[in-house]
C-alpha cells in the first residue's frame, strides 16, 4: 500500500473514531483541536511514520481549502449590526487590539529570535495574531458568560483571521526571495489587496444576488443551495489566484458581499411548489440553511488540518525545541495578547474579570497553520525557525486553551452572576443583538454529554 494510502486511511480513522466518542469527549477537558493534533503527532514521521509528509502539494491543497471555507463562511455569517448595536467589543478588539497585537509580536519576536529578519519577524507577529475560537468553544457556547462577551469573541475571531491577509502578503513581499517579492510591495499591493478585493466583491456580490432570483423562483432545490456556496468560495479564491493575486483575500471579500446580498435583496413571492421541492427562504424552519454544508465542511477540514498541522509542523518542530522559541510561544498567547486586549478595553467600563477573560480567550488555530506553512514553502533563510515558533505557538494554544476553556468559562459565569445581581448596571450585563452563526463541525457543535 502507498504512503497516501496510509495516510488517507490514518486520517479517515482518527475522524471515525473521533466521531463516535465527540458527545462522551464534549464534556471534557480533551477538546477535538487536542485530539487531531496529538494524533498527528503520533502517527506523523516523529513517531510512527503513518503520515507519509514527502507530498506538499495534496497537504497543502487541504489546508488551503479548509481556510478559503472558513474565511468565506465567517464573513458571510457577520452582519453590520454586530459591529454596530452592541458592538464596541470587537470594534476595540479588531481596531485596536490587532494592531497592537501585531506590533508586540514583533517586537517581542526581536531579542527572542535572532535568526530572522526585520521583515521575517514581523511576519511571526502577524501569523500568530489572528484568533480561532473553535480550540476553546465553551469559552463562547457557554450560556452562562454574557452574550457581550460571547458574541465579541465570536465577531472577533471571525473577522480578524481575514483581517491579517494584507499585513501577511505585504510582509512576504519585503522578504527576498519569495514568490510574492518578485512582484514587489506595489505589484503585490495591487494585485492581492485591490484587485482581489474587487474581484471578491463582484463574485460575492452577482452570486448572492443570482441566488436570491433562483430562490424566488424556486429554480433550485435546497441541496443544490448548499452545494452553491461551495462553488462560490472555490471560484472567488481560484478566479483571484490565476491573476496572481490573494485567493484568501478574495474568498474573505465575497462572504461578505455573498452574504449581504442573501440578507438584503428580498427574494420576492414564491411560487407554488411541487410536493418535496424547495421552495426557497422560509421552508427550512426558523433559519436559512444555505451554509450549512460549507460551514460542516469546513470544520471538517478544519479538524483534518490539525491532524496535518500535527504531523507536519510540530512533530519535528518538538525534535528541535529551543528555550526561545518555547518563551517566544509562552509569551505569545499572554503578554502578546493580553496587554493589547487591556489597552483597547481602557475606558470600556469593563470589570478586569471579563478583560482577562478575553485576553486569556484568543488561541491560535487554523489561520496562523496555514499561514506558516505557506511561508514555509518559501524555502528562504529563516523559514524553518517561524515554522517552529508557529508550530509550537500554536500547539500550546490547543493544549492550554482547550483545557481550560470549560473551567474558565464556569468560573468566570459564576463571578458574572454574582456581579450583576450586585450591580444591575453592569457594563457585561449591555443587551446585544443575536451573533452570526458558528457551526464549524467538531468545533462549534459539540454539545453537552448526556
Amino acid at each position: 500500500m502507498s504512503g497516501g494510502a496510509w495516510t488517507v486511511l490514518a486520517v479517515a480513522g482518527v475522524a471515525a473514531a473521533y466521531a463516535l466518542g465527540s458527545r462522551r469527549l464534549a464534556s471534557t477537558p480533551v477538546s477535538s483541536a487536542i485530539v487531531f493534533t496529538g494524533c498527528g503527532v503520533l502517527l506523523g514521521p516523529a513517531v510512527l511514520g503513518v503520515v507519509d509528509t514527502d507530498e506538499a502539494g495534496p497537504i497543502t491543497a487541504l489546508l488551503e481549502a479548509a481556510l478559503t471555507l472558513v474565511l468565506f463562511t465567517d464573513a458571510m455569517a457577520v452582519r453590520r449590526r454586530d459591529l454596530t448595536r452592541g458592538g464596541f467589543l470587537p470594534r476595540r478588539l479588531l481596531g485596536i487590539g490587532l494592531l497592537l497585537s501585531i506590533a508586540a509580536g514583533w517586537l517581542l519576536a526581536w531579542p527572542l529570535l535572532p535568526g530572522l529578519t526585520v521583515w521575517e519577524l514581523a511576519l511571526v507577529g502577524v501569523i500568530l495574531a489572528p484568533t480561532d475560537a473553535a480550540l476553546g468553544k465553551s469559552a463562547l457556547s457557554d450560556l452562562r458568560v454574557p452574550p457581550l462577551v460571547r458574541q465579541g469573541l465570536n465577531v472577533e475571531s471571525g473577522l480578524n483571521d481575514g483581517m491579517v491577509l494584507p499585513f501577511f502578503v505585504v510582509c512576504l513581499a519585503a522578504v527576498p526571495g519569495t514568490s510574492y517579492a518578485a512582484e514587489g510591495v506595489a505589484g503585490t499591493f495591487w494585485r492581492s489587496l485591490l484587485l482581489s478585493t474587487v474581484l471578491g466583491l463582484l463574485v460575492g456580490g452577482v452570486a448572492g444576488r443570482l441566488l436570491q432570483a433562483a430562490r424566488a423562483r424556486g429554480w433550485i432545490t435546497r441541496e443544490w443551495r448548499h452545494v452553491y456556496v461551495l462553488a462560490v468560495a472555490a471560484g472567488s479564491y481560484e478566479l483571484a489566484v490565476v491573476v496572481d493575486g490573494s485567493g484568501f483575500i478574495a474568498a474573505w471579500v465575497a462572504g461578505f458581499a455573498f452574504g449581504h446580498a442573501l440578507r438584503n435583496i428580498p427574494a420576492g413571492p414564491l411560487p407554488a411548489a411541487a410536493p418535496g421541492r424547495d421552495r426557497g427562504p422560509g421552508t427550512d424552519g426558523d433559519r436559512d440553511t444555505t451554509a450549512d454544508l460549507a460551514e460542516d465542511l469546513g470544520g471538517l477540514l478544519a479538524s483534518i488540518a490539525l491532524l496535518l498541522f500535527g504531523a507536519v509542523l510540530l512533530g519535528p518542530a518538538l525534535q528541535h525545541l529551543t528555550w526561545p522559541i518555547v518563551l517566544y510561544a509562552l509569551l505569545s498567547l499572554t503578554v502578546v495578547r493580553m496587554v493589547p486586549v487591556a489597552l483597547s478595553l481602557l475606558g470600556s467600563g469593563l470589570r478586569l474579570p471579563t478583560v482577562l477573560y478575553i485576553g486569556w480567550f484568543g488561541p491560535r488555530g487554523l489561520a496562523s497553520v496555514v499561514l506558516g506553512l505557506l511561508v514555509a514553502e518559501e524555502h528562504v533563510a529563516g523559514t524553518e525557525l517561524l515554522g517552529r515558533v508557529v508550530a509550537v505557538t500554536v500547539a500550546l494554544s490547543v493544549l492550554l486553551h482547550g483545557a481550560t476553556a470549560a473551567a474558565l468559562a464556569g468560573a468566570y459565569g459564576a463571578w458574572f452572576r454574582r456581579a450583576s445581581a450586585a450591580d444591575p448596571g453592569l457594563k457585561e450585563s449591555a443587551e446585544v443583538p443575536a451573533g452570526p452563526r458558528r457551526r464549524r463541525l467538531f468545533h462549534h457543535r459539540e454539545g453537552p454529554a448526556g
